[in-house]
């Protein structure tokens, strides 16, 4: 893995090559997904079903589209029970974090008769989507679902592509049904997502769309957005990693790789004070890879955004993970608590030698839903915030709006919105 001295040409090199890696450079696929969404928004289940058979090869109609309680059944009977119970017991990890998570309606009265307030509401009904392909994803079902169920979300419905004979994976099932998905879908890709969006006769509008998928489904969430709410466009993974002298070289690199084996897009970075360090987490993932089964994909990864970064100082490993602003951020030295204070971008910050980045994708109980490419400055990670909306309350008396009645009218008038003033004015003409 290459080791670079950290500088500020070689920080605005790695930040553009970083950036390469956003969906906002794929513009070439945006014509076939504009494509498919305006066929499916015109022709609803009629497009759905002509894009499942062209793209998973399987034969879904209005008769099958939906999953059965019998196909669930089937999937607990595939699950081995091991996996069933850690199903589990992560769902009440996470089930237990996001509870604290929510927000509850608030009102603040005053003697004059003033009543200002805010109403909490949960949404009505949110779409999941989880990707199939080539591996099962039980865990995102877990983050997605969770936090809407937190919220109080009435209904949730969950599109997943199915295979060629119109089977949906085991664990995704039994994620679902165990996270309490009310309705699953036998839909993938950016038909699924449109369909979504636009409701069809099978498949109902939702009012927002969360869920990972390939580079379609990404630009097709970007797409819709506006019909619908969405949680993100998410790009590849990422994991960076500061760590000083004291950290244990064979557990960096073994973090590092496990974000370069998503894709050969993901980026695995460490920053560290040390040259020695450096040279070891080097060398431990060349052994690493000899071992690996997706050593293939790690190799592309590692070369294309694999950066091990030699920094003066902390401070200076802060200041360029706050420039990246990481998907997940470890923390490997002596006072990992006291760099975290001055960690101002990241989507999920691991602190300590044990609290690797896998325990937050599957267990921990905070979402792995996160902040890419450089996204966590200005978003977070999803929570139950993304599945309620806020109403504003406002009630005033006669006795609380005569005091501020001509401010009102004045500020209307200095915009030229007379007849703004004038719902005002009439409540106090003839000094009633």
């Amino acid at each position: 893995m290459r080791i670079v001295k950290l500088t500020e040409e070689s920080k605005t090199n790695i930040l553009e090559n970083l950036l390469k890696r956003s969906p906002n450079s794929y513009g070439q696929f945006e014509q076939a997904v504009a494509e498919i969404l305006e066929n499916v928004k015109a022709d609803g289940d009629k497009a759905l079903f002509e894009y499942t058979k062209n793209f998973d090869k399987a034969d879904i109609n209005e008769q099958n589209i939906v999953v059965t309680q019998e196909e669930i059944d089937e999937a607990y009977a595939q699950v081995d029970e091991k996996l069933l119970a850690v199903i589990r017991k992560s769902l009440v990890n996470i089930r237990d974090y996001h509870a604290k998570q929510k927000q509850y309606s608030w009102f603040d009265s005053k003697p004059d008769g003033t009543i200002l307030g805010q109403k909490v509401s949960a949404l009505s009904r949110v779409g999941v989507y989880v990707p199939g392909g080539k591996a099962a994803y039980p865990s995102s079902v877990l983050m997605n679902v969770m936090p809407a169920k937190v919220a109080g979300v009435e209904q949730i419905i969950m599109c997943t592509p199915p295979d060629r004979n119109g089977k949906v994976y085991p664990t995704t099932l039994v994620a679902a049904k165990e996270a309490g998905v009310d309705v699953i879908y036998k839909a993938g890709g950016a038909q699924a997502i449109a369909a979504m969006a636009y409701g069809t006769a099978s498949v109902p509008k939702v009012d927002k769309i969360v869920g990972p998928g390939n580079i379609y489904v990404a630009l097709a969430k970007k797409a819709v957005f506006g019909y619908v709410s969405i949680d993100s466009v998410a790009g590849p993974s990422e994991i960076l990693v500061i760590a000083d002298e004291t950290a244990n070289p064979r557990y960096v690199a073994a973090d590092l790789l496990s974000q370069a084996e998503h894709d050969e897009m993901a980026s695995a970075i460490l920053v560290t004070t040390s040259d020695k360090l450096a040279e070891q987490v080097s060398s431990q993932i060349d052994e690493f890879l000899t071992q690996l089964s997706r050593r293939e994909i790690i190799q592309k990864s590692l070369d294309n955004y694999g950066y091990i970064l030699v920094a003066k100082s902390i401070d200076e490993a802060v200041e360029v993970a706050n420039e990246i602003a990481s998907e997940h951020l470890e923390i490997v030295t002596k006072d990992p608590f006291g760099v975290m204070t001055k960690i101002k971008n990241a989507g999920a910050i691991f602190l300590g030698e044990y609290s690797s980045e896998p325990l937050g994708d599957y267990f921990a109980g905070p979402n792995h839903v996160l902040p890419t490419n450089g996204t966590a400055k200005f978003f977070s990670p999803l929570g139950v915030d993304d599945f309620i909306k806020k109403s504003s309350i406002i009630s005033y008396s006669r006795e609380a709006l005569e005091p501020v009645h001509n401010d009102i009218e004045t500020f209307a008038k200095a915009e030229q919105l007379t007849a703004h003033a004038n719902s005002i004015h009439v409540r106090f003409e003839g000094g009633k």
